[in-house]
């Protein structure tokens, strides 16, 4: 049995320990956190093993990166950058009572939690976060670092943009790109494209303001690296 390490120990963590214990697909060794006060602890009976560095020191083990927040959901995509693992290192779970089309695929370091419905030709990338009774529906396209909260629904043909976010119970029009680093606002209706790095709300969904600052500073890290200037 594969031994895994959820990297995290918040809510995220918590969820996909569960959904982890559901699979018996892996032996669960425990918590990685950079909370010095958890370590030596138990998070719903998982042990805190120290700080995510120590990923390093596991060489036997496969992880999943499960870290981040509304306020902060660039939080993946950084950590991931500071522990530098090769993809083949990360494992990718997904709960017994999600259904997965034959025809979709899931990215290294992705978590599904129950209930999530991918339907056809799903593209689903590396550590994106897919949270209980989400459906993606034909064609759809989800990148990177990505996350999708409880209760989304995407038409068909969707594209999510490298980080984008998408709160509970949010709706995205077919055909409809979310901009990278973008953040959809929960029960909102998205009925158009969204540019990268902005925050919409409401039904029909309307810019509110600009993304929160890190997400800011992942996107702007990319249009640099993209432009061959330094990567911050």
């Amino acid at each position: 049995m594969t031994a895994l390490v959820i990297v995290g120990a918040g809510g995220f963590a918590r969820e996909t320990a569960q959904a982890v214990r559901a699979t018996g697909a892996f032996e669960l060794l425990g918590h990685l956190d950079d909370d010095p006060a958890l370590h030596g602890t138990e998070v719903d009976g998982v042990p805190v093993l120290g700080d995510c560095d120590l990923v390093h020191e596991l060489p036997g083990a496969r992880f999943v990166i499960c870290v981040g927040n509304t306020r902060d959901y660039a939080a993946r995509a950084r950590l991931a950058r500071r522990l530098g693992l090769p993809g083949e290192r990360y494992a990718t779970v997904v709960h017994p009572t999600a259904s997965v089309s034959a025809t979709s695929a899931l990215g290294p370091g992705s978590v599904l939690l129950a209930h999530c419905v991918l339907t056809a030709a799903v593209r689903v990338g590396a550590h994106v976060a897919v949270m209980p009774h989400t459906v993606l529906t034909h064609d759809d396209v989800v990148e990177d670092f990505a996350t999708l909260a409880a209760g989304v629904r995407l038409g068909g043909g969707v594209r999510l943009g490298r980080g984008a976010y998408v709160a509970s119970g949010a709706l995205v029009r077919e055909g409809t790109t979310v901009g990278a680093w973008s953040l959809i606002g929960m029960g909102s209706a998205v009925l158009g494209d969204v540019p990268p790095g902005e925050v919409w709300v409401g039904s029909p969904a309307r810019r509110l303001r600009a993304a929160p600052a890190p997400a800011r500073a992942e996107l702007d890290s990319r249009t640099a690296h993209a432009q061959g200037g330094p990567v911050r």
